[in-house]
């Protein structure tokens, strides 16, 4: 298997135990925590980005592989449609073209289950987050004390993995140009009237030659 096949098996793993760790129940308190924390966490943010962009490469490679997999089974019908010739060819080479398949088909099924997995998970984290809204709603109105708080509002404002987080870094980026354009005008403006005191000390020395 080479690197970058061995990168997406890898990335299925992951994927896996991400999966295992979305499905295991656990406490509500616990499970609003852990979410909260992921739909405000700037890692989190950045490695959804990332896996963008990989599944993007993963997408390229599945479409790589079910071409790959169409050309050998256009190989093995040419051969088996050339006669006794081709049946003897077909013999000769058989296990190589029979290899290509299966390294063919390994990749197609390896990147197709891969892209699938990431679907399911997307769709099972928007479940799960519906869910726990629902339940610590339903928690608040029974008045039930361990609903409500600054979790449920984190959780209620989450929307996909790492969006506050998001957020929350431009709000930082934007407060910090504002505070870097208030600086430049207090600077302008102690400037303009340093030029405004040295004008008015330059008339008041003017005005008294004139009347003499």
């Amino acid at each position: 298997m080479t690197l970058y096949y061995s990168l997406v098996f890898c990335l299925l793993v992951f994927e896996m135990a991400v999966f295992m760790g979305l499905i295991i129940p656990l406490p509500f308190t616990v499970k609003r925590k852990l979410f909260a924390f992921i739909s405000e966490s700037p890692i989190v943010a950045k490695l959804q980005y990332g896996l963008k962009i990989t599944f993007i490469f993963i997408l390229i490679l599945f479409i790589d592989s079910v071409n790959r997999v169409y050309r050998v089974q256009l190989e093995l019908a040419s051969f088996k449609e050339g006669g006794p010739m081709g049946a003897a060819a077909l013999g000769t080479d058989r296990m190589e073209v029979q290899a290509r398949k299966f390294y063919s088909q390994r990749n197609m099924y390896l990147c197709g289950f891969t892209l699938f997995l990431s679907l399911i998970l997307n769709r099972t984290y928007t479940m799960i987050l519906e869910v726990l809204r629902l339940e610590d709603r339903v928690k608040l109105l029974e008045g039930d004390k361990r609903a409500g708080g600054k979790d449920s509002a984190r959780l209620a404002q989450a929307g996909d993995v790492g969006e506050i987080g998001r957020l929350k870094q431009e709000l930082e980026a934007k407060d910090r140009d504002i505070e870097t354009l208030k600086k430049q005008c207090e600077g302008l403006t102690a400037e303009y009237h340093k030029l405004g005191d040295q004008v008015s000390a330059g008339n008041k020395d003017v005005a008294p030659k004139k009347d003499l």
